[in-house]
C-alpha cells in the first residue's frame, strides 16, 4: 500500500512538472512575441502580409462572429500568412479579430498571427455635401473645422485601448486609410490631421505609455506619400514622413488600367497569340506598381529621409462590370489577378517590402447594390470559400485540407477547370486597337 502510495506521488509530481513547464513555455512564447517589434516582421518574407475583412454579408451592420473569423485565420496562416491589416476599430470587427488570434494561440502556443491596426480619420461631416472641397484664390484645397473632428479622438483613444491589451498581437498602427489623397473627396484630410496624431501616438510610445516595439504609420495611396504631382509636397507631409516609422504606401496598377491606361494599352508588340498578350500586359502592371514605389521612394530620398517603405496596400479584382471589365479596359478575371499576385510576391519578397496584398477574402458590403461591382471581387477567396486562380497550386498541394468556411471546404473555383476559367479572360485592347476603334 506504501508503495503505490509512493508510485502515485511521483506520478503527481511527474504530471505537475510537465504542466508547469508547459505553462512556462506558453508564458515564454508570448513574452518572445510581445517582444517582437514591427521592424521585426515587415519586409520579412516569412510573416507574408495581407488586408483582412471577415464580412461575408451585404452589410457591416451583420458583424462576423468570432468563430468565422478563427476559421479564417486558420486558412490565412495555412498559406504562410502572419500579419494581417485591419481598417477602423468603431465596428466589433477589429476587436473580435484580436480576441480570435488570442483564443487561438491559447489552443495552440505555435500560432502566430499579428496585426496591423487601422485608426479611421476623417473629415467633419463627411460622406455628406459639406465634404465638398473648396479651393481659395490661390487653388489651395481646404476643409474648416475638421481638427476637432470627435469621432478620430474616439477612434484613436479605441486603437490606443486595444493595442495595450494585445501588446503581443497589435505591432503597427496606421492613422488614416486614403484620406489625404485628393480624390478622397467626400472624407479629404490635410496631412496635418493625420500628423496631430501620429505625433500624439509617437508621444505615449515615448512615455513608454505605448510598446516601444509598435511602429507608427498611416496608409496612403503614392501619390500622398509625394510620389505624385508636385501639389502633394507641403511641408506638412515632410513632417509627417519625418514622424511616422515608416511609410506605408498603396499602388493599384489594376486601376490605373483606366485612370492611367497609357501603361496598359501603349504596346505595339507582335505576338504570337493572345495569352502572350496578357502575360506581357500584367508584367507592365508589375513594372507600374515598381515605379510607384520608386517614385515615393525618389521623394522621401529628396528629403534625405531615411525610411522604410511597405506597401499599405495592391491588389486585383476578378469581376468587373463597369470600368475595367468587357466595355472597359479589359482588366479583369482570375487569370490576370493570378499572375499580378505572384509577380507582387516574388517582387516584394525578394526586394524586402511587405505588401499587405488587397485582400484574402471578398467583401460584398462594399458594392451591395451592384453584386458584380469590382469592389466586392478583389479577395483570394469568394465569400463560399472557393480559392481562386492564385491559390489553385495551394489547394493542390493540400495546403487547405480539413479548413473551410461557413462549413464548406476550400474548394477551387470553376471547378478546378481551366479551360472554363480561361473562356472569362479577356484580351487587353492595344494602343493601335483604341486609335482604330
Amino acid at each position: 500500500m506504501k508503495k503505490n502510495a509512493i508510485i502515485i506521488l511521483l506520478a503527481l509530481a511527474v504530471m505537475l512538472a510537465f504542466s508547469c513547464k508547459k505553462q512556462q513555455t506558453k508564458e515564454q512564447l508570448m513574452q518572445s512575441q510581445i517582444n517582437i517589434s514591427a521592424k521585426d516582421i515587415l519586409g520579412n518574407p516569412e510573416y507574408l502580409a495581407i488586408s483582412y475583412g471577415a464580412y461575408r454579408e451585404n452589410s457591416r451592420k451583420i458583424q462576423p462572429t468570432i468563430p468565422e473569423i478563427k476559421e479564417d485565420l486558420k486558412i490565412m496562416a495555412a498559406m504562410g500568412i502572419k500579419i494581417l491589416r485591419t481598417y477602423n476599430v468603431h465596428f466589433p470587427h477589429a476587436k473580435n479579430i484580436l480576441i480570435a488570434i488570442s483564443e487561438l494561440k491559447k489552443e495552440d502556443p505555435n500560432f502566430e498571427m499579428y496585426v496591423m491596426l487601422g485608426a479611421w480619420i476623417e473629415a467633419k461631416n463627411a460622406f455628406s455635401e459639406a465634404t465638398e472641397k473648396i479651393r481659395n484664390q490661390e487653388g489651395e484645397r481646404y476643409m474648416p473645422d475638421i481638427d476637432e473632428m470627435i469621432g478620430n479622438k474616439i477612434e484613436i483613444e479605441k486603437a490606443i485601448k486595444l493595442t495595450k491589451q494585445y501588446p503581443d498581437i497589435v505591432k503597427v498602427l496606421a492613422v488614416g486609410n486614403e484620406g489625404m489623397v485628393h480624390w478622397a473627396t467626400e472624407y479629404f484630410v490635410e496631412p496635418s490631421i493625420i500628423l496631430k496624431w501620429v505625433n500624439h501616438l509617437q508621444n505615449l510610445k515615448n512615455k513608454a505609455e505605448l510598446p516601444k516595439q509598435l511602429w507608427i504609420t498611416s496608409s496612403d495611396n503614392f501619390a500622398a506619400w509625394g510620389g505624385g504631382d508636385l501639389v502633394y509636397h507641403k511641408e506638412d507631409l515632410v513632417k509627417l514622413v519625418k514622424s511616422v516609422d515608416y511609410i506605408s504606401m498603396h499602388t493599384y496598377a489594376y486601376h490605373d488600367t483606366h485612370y492611367s491606361p497609357d501603361y496598359w494599352i501603349n504596346d505595339t508588340t507582335e505576338y504570337d497569340n493572345d495569352l502572350q498578350k496578357i502575360d506581357a500586359a500584367m508584367l507592365r502592371a508589375k513594372n507600374y506598381a515598381i515605379s510607384q514605389y520608386e517614385s515615393v521612394k525618389s521623394f522621401i530620398d529628396s528629403l534625405g529621409i531615411d525610411k522604410p517603405i511597405h506597401i499599405g496596400e495592391s491588389g486585383w479584382a476578378t469581376q468587373s462590370n463597369g470600368l475595367y471589365g468587357k466595355n472597359g479596359s479589359r482588366a479583369t478575371d482570375e487569370y490576370k489577378a493570378a499572375l499580378y499576385y505572384k509577380h507582387l510576391r516574388d517582387w516584394t519578397n525578394k526586394a524586402g517590402i511587405s505588401c499587405f496584398y488587397f485582400e484574402a477574402f471578398d467583401e460584398n458590403w462594399k458594392d451591395a447594390e451592384n453584386p458584380r461591382g469590382s469592389e466586392n471581387h478583389f479577395g483570394l477567396f469568394t465569400i463560399d470559400g472557393k480559392a481562386k486562380y492564385a491559390l489553385w497550386d495551394l489547394v493542390d498541394k493540400g495546403v487547405f485540407e480539413g479548413l473551410g468556411r461557413n462549413g464548406k471546404p476550400i474548394t477551387k473555383t470553376y471547378n478546378g477547370n481551366i479551360k472554363e476559367l480561361m473562356k472569362d479572360v479577356l484580351v487587353p485592347n492595344t494602343k493601335a486597337e483604341v486609335i482604330n476603334n
